[in-house]
């Protein structure tokens, strides 16, 4: 479809208030699922970050990489075992972990933002000690896999004041320096609260959240916290929904002004998100 002069400029007003609204405020964005794996949804994605960068907002990317991560193990013959959706992470799975996060999928963020005309920083959470770390599992049964315990968000801060794009690997440190393995989502909502975030945007590969999982218009626009307890008695919010609802709700308990699951298999999914009157996927709000 190509659009007349007169549909571009109307495009342009719909997106003014919004620009206005979020001039100068932060924007965490977790960047996973198709929109890393498709190349055309990837550039798109690209775009889209560096255009909020160049309207005045503050992007702050948050990015998973477990597809890869699995690739590579299978690649140094390295079993992958999973408990509870969490990958058990070994001595020798967490240096795939780390190389796999830190190195190829962040400088390949990275690299796409500055092809896209974007200025991006790429760190992992060990850098400053952005993100210390503690078991998630006391047991020692998954291995490295760890939790937020504390951002230290000096690092941002300093990125975003030089003009630059963080692009943040979500592996935390402990206080004997040992690596963790950690949810990208809840790395997000952490880093969201911490920077004092505006908005917290969840790219996922689903279209938000849904009453009924068959019927993509039974979609719920917006959740509002003191509904989660009854869909997840009714099952509306079950499987993998369960931890991303968990992540919004701490955000916007911690002080973010929304937050937002959106589908990343959306072309310019993010932009139709934050700058046009009708929005995508589910928006969790409090009262």
């Amino acid at each position: 479809m190509i659009l007349t002069a007169m549909e571009k400029a109307e495009i342009l007003v719909e997106a003014l208030p919004y620009i206005k609204e979020f001039y100068g405020k932060r924007v965490v964005i977790k960047y996973g699922g198709a929109a890393m794996l498709d190349c055309d949804l990837k550039e798109k994605v690209m775009q889209d970050i560096v255009l909020m960068k160049y309207v005045g907002m503050h992007p702050i990317i948050v990015h998973g990489g477990g597809p890869e991560i699995t690739n590579m193990l299978t690649r140094v013959e390295i079993e992958t075992n999973f408990v509870d959706g969490l990958r058990v992470t070994n001595k020798d799975t967490m240096e795939i972990v780390e190389m796999v996060l830190g190195g190829k999928v962040n400088k390949e963020i990275v690299s796409g933002i500055n092809a896209s005309g974007g200025k991006a920083v790429g760190i992992t959470g060990k850098d400053a000690r952005l993100i210390e770390a503690v078991p998630v599992d006391s047991s020692g049964q998954l291995g490295f896999v760890g939790e937020v315990k504390n951002i230290n968000a000096e690092i941002v801060e300093t990125i975003i004041q030089n003009g630059y794009i963080p692009v943040i690997a979500p592996i935390g440190i402990d206080n004997e320096c040992q690596s963790y393995n950690i949810n990208a989502d809840f790395v997000a909502a952490a880093i969201a609260v911490a920077m004092k975030a505006d908005k917290l945007v969840l790219l996922t590969d689903v279209p938000g959240l849904l009453k009924d999982k068959d019927d993509i218009e039974s979609i719920i626009s917006v959740l509002k916290i003191s509904e989660v307890s009854k869909y997840i008695e009714a099952g509306i919010i079950a499987g993998g929904m369960i931890p991303k609802i968990k992540c919004c709700v701490e955000s916007v308990t911690g002080g973010v002004g929304r937050t937002h699951i959106i589908d990343g298999r959306v072309a310019h999914a993010i932009l139709l998100e934050i700058f046009t009157n009708k929005g995508i996927g589910t928006m969790v709000v409090n009262e």
